[in-house]
């Protein structure tokens, strides 16, 4: 009888083959979401950024690109609120395509609410528009400095303003558009000026039930054209309770909106000192989360752990809820992408060296063990 040399080869192959698909099957179990996010990059670094989604996040088998886009785009809506140099919708669609080709979910951002100026510069809203000024009394000053009298980290836009959301709404419908995007990634973190007791129209109410009614009001609008909000989670939580303070927490009591949001909407909980094991509070209300580290290695490692013991642990119900990790970057995305490729010099608690250390955690719990 006559035998097949090459069925034991064949044989192995294919045991590594289901080994390696059952790998992947359980990773992603772990890890739904493998995110990464990083501000939308400029017009001269947008083919190298290109270059990173098709072989660095697309090797690490990364699955959701969150832009911060902002004002960095050609907007045909709100034309007068675009940067100078701002990519073109023929730029943004260079991104869609490299992402789909990866199975890439891409989600813009751009910050709503909170954020609305940055040290001595104030944004683009409310630099065209400061009647939606939640704060207009606390000036700008010419030299940035913390702590300060007025308390000013960032400008607030008043959420109550009646024309505040005709503006922006356009913008988040236009952007989200023009990334084919299911979801919209609204910032709101670190918001310290609400309710706001000088404000004609906010001042006296519950902070908690302002954050919360923005908080639904942006999701009701993405839901009329099936869209997820997802927002930073550090407003849920009580900085006084947990002792995580005025930055990862709220002190100024936003946290009661926790239980009055929208419960589709995804959280990105961060924690970027400590890794502080929030995630299971935000899915015992109820909540979709991912934990979001930053520029510590051993961190993001140990978040990544935590993560997975928790949803070994959790019932089906909490597990559905614990939906993964997303790296964040900080700098703008030409300053990310000197450092990974090498052109500056990149120290061991660096954000490229925490997105290595997070991916090579998220990807050996891919592999089968023996």
């Amino acid at each position: 009888m006559k035998t097949n040399a090459t069925q034991p080869r064949f044989s192995v192959l294919l045991l590594m083959f289901l080994l390696g698909s059952f790998g992947m099957v359980k990773g992603q179990e772990l890890f739904p979401v493998r995110g990464f996010c990083i501000a939308a990059p400029g017009t001269a670094q947008l083919s190298t950024f290109i270059r990173f989604i098709d072989e660095e996040l697309a090797s690490r088998k990364v699955n959701t690109l969150v832009l911060r886009v902002d004002f960095n785009y050609q907007f045909k809506s709100r034309s007068e609120l675009s940067e100078i140099g701002a990519l073109s919708k023929k730029d943004v669609q260079k991104i869609v395509e490299v992402c789909k080709k990866h199975g890439i979910r891409v989600i813009p951002q751009i910050n709503l609410l909170g954020h609305q100026s940055w040290a001595n510069k104030t944004g683009n809203l409310l630099k065209i528009y400061p009647e939606f000024d939640e704060t207009p009394h606390v000036k700008i000053p010419e030299k940035y400095e913390w702590p300060n009298a007025d308390g000013l980290y960032c400008k607030s836009y008043c959420p109550l303003h009646p024309d505040v959301h005709k503006v922006v709404f356009a913008m988040v419908d236009e952007i989200c558009d023009v990334f084919e995007a299911d979801a919209f990634h609204a910032g709101m973190d670190e918001v310290f000026y609400i309710g706001d007791d000088k404000c004609p129209r906010c001042s006296g109410r519950d902070k908690a039930e302002l954050f919360a009614n923005e908080v639904n009001k942006i999701s009701n609008h993405l839901s009329l054209k099936k869209r997820q909000l997802w927002i930073w989670g550090d407003r849920l939580l009580d900085g006084k309770v947990t002792g995580l303070g005025a930055w990862e927490a709220s002190m100024n009591n936003t946290h009661r909106a926790v239980d009055l949001i929208d419960k589709g909407v995804m959280i990105c909980d961060w924690h970027y000192e400590r890794p502080d094991q929030t995630a299971v509070y935000f899915a015992m209300k109820g909540l979709s989360v991912i934990t979001c580290p930053w520029r510590k290695p051993d961190n993001a490692v140990a978040q990544a752990k935590d993560l997975v013991n928790s949803r070994k642990q959790a019932t089906p119900e909490l597990k559905s809820r614990l939906q993964g990790m997303m790296q964040t970057v900080w700098s703008g995305a030409d300053s990310f992408l000197d450092e990974f490729y090498g052109k500056k010099v990149a120290s061991a608690e660096s954000v490229s060296a925490c997105f290595r250390a997070l991916f090579a955690e998220i990807n050996n719990n891919q592999m089968p063990k023996p």
